[in-house]
């Protein structure tokens, strides 16, 4: 892997941690490890409003005078922070009150306050703000604590304002920055092909390094375009990408996996896969998604396969992936019953049968579904204005 600086703000990384934690499969070890790093964080950063909830969550004991000293150290730092706007409202400008509201707010974020505070101090801040690059760096600091949150409902709202935002202004690298925002919203919501869409775009500009390092966005951009893209683009925009060749040898499973399945090397992707739900597993984004990714990801290659077939037979395709004629079978038999391939199988002959969709009819038939739907309207309509 490389060494690259890790300047991941720190409730991202805490949620890293904080997933390994909740995780069934995480060894006791990697558990034990987390847990010692996500208390070093709330004693050094002064978590107050994190550590109770962590410990009732995970039945740690409190440890109630590290727990006062804690509220203690807040209590004292907030009172420094508006100590620094009064001065700043009777002695100094408009930019520094903005600035001493702006490092009171995400104090306030930072060390876990209820939801409705934490919004209350952002709001007063941007009150106070003109420019449309310091509104924006708000919202940003917003969308960290939601990730950390998990609420990705009200990340939503929050990248409509910054999309809001940026229609009346805004520079270059914060709309880059919105991009890679949105893409983790859509990763999280399991909308890939966007997600990629937006990650693509991203690759070459990318400076979002408090969200993941680099390596990591190109990890996020191949899961999301193997199963979106279609094998020319693919080739395109990131099997040949300078950007993803520069990092993707770090990840030789996720290498292998790409490069085998342009290649239509069946025997070797699925080799690399199971190393590659390995690196899905252990990512917080990308977890709760793994079997959609597993069943995507086979419908493609499935699909790639047979497109360049009329028939095969059942062994010969199974020795080709280097898997069972019988799971091979099972496979293609609920990919079929699902409609996700076009194809039949003939058990008793051993030979699956691509069937080559009749586009012409299939356009022709949703045409005149849409004009049933378009006329039923029309009617309606009419009778409305005959009442009238």
């Amino acid at each position: 892997m490389t060494n690259e600086k890790d300047e991941t703000n720190l409730l991202i990384r805490m949620a890293r941690k904080l997933f390994v934690l909740r995780c069934p499969e995480s060894s006791a070890e990697d558990k034990a490890s987390a847990k010692a790093e996500v208390l070093e964080a709330v004693f050094a950063e002064g978590l107050a409003g994190h550590y109770a909830a962590l410990c009732d969550e995970f039945g740690w004991t409190v440890d109630q005078q590290k727990h006062g000293e804690l509220k203690a150290k807040v209590a004292k730092d907030l009172e420094q922070l508006e100590e620094k706007i009064n001065d700043a409202v009777e002695n100094l400008g408009d930019s520094e009150v903005r600035d001493a509201l702006t490092a009171k707010a995400e104090y306030v974020c930072k060390t876990g306050a209820p939801k409705k505070e934490r919004e209350l101090a952002f709001k007063i801040a941007e009150d106070k703000t003109v420019a449309i690059g310091h509104k924006l760096d708000m919202v940003f600091s917003q969308l960290i604590m939601s990730i950390f949150d998990g609420d990705y409902q009200h990340m939503r709202v929050l990248i409509e304002r910054c999309k809001a935002l940026l229609e009346k202004g805004g520079d270059w690298e914060r709309k880059n920055k919105l991009k890679v925002y949105e893409s983790v919203y859509l990763m999280a919501t399991r909308s890939f092909k966007e997600a990629g869409d937006l990650l693509l775009s991203s690759v070459a500009t990318f400076t979002t390094t408090e969200l993941f390092p680099y390596q990591t966005l190109v990890l996020y951009t191949v899961v999301c375009c193997v199963t979106s893209l279609d094998r020319v683009t693919l080739k395109k925009k990131v099997v040949d990408s300078p950007e993803v060749l520069s990092v993707i040898g770090d990840m030789p499973h996720l290498e292998t996996l790409l490069n085998s399945l342009y290649r239509c090397d069946y025997a070797g992707f699925f080799g690399a896969l199971p190393g590659v739900a390995d690196i899905i597993k252990g990512d917080m984004f990308l977890e709760p998604h793994l079997r959609y990714f597993l069943r995507e990801i086979r419908k493609v290659v499935y699909r790639q396969f047979l497109e360049s077939y009329k028939s095969v037979s059942l062994g010969t395709m199974a020795k080709t992936f280097g898997v069972t004629s019988a799971f091979l079978d099972a496979e293609l038999a609920r990919f079929v019953v699902s409609g996700d391939l076009n194809c039949k199988i003939d058990k008793v002959a051993g030979i699956v049968e691509t069937i080559q969709p009749d586009t012409k009819n299939t356009l022709y038939q949703q045409t005149i579904k849409k004009g049933d739907v378009l006329l039923n309207r029309v009617q309606k309509l009419g009778r409305v204005i005959d009442m009238d």
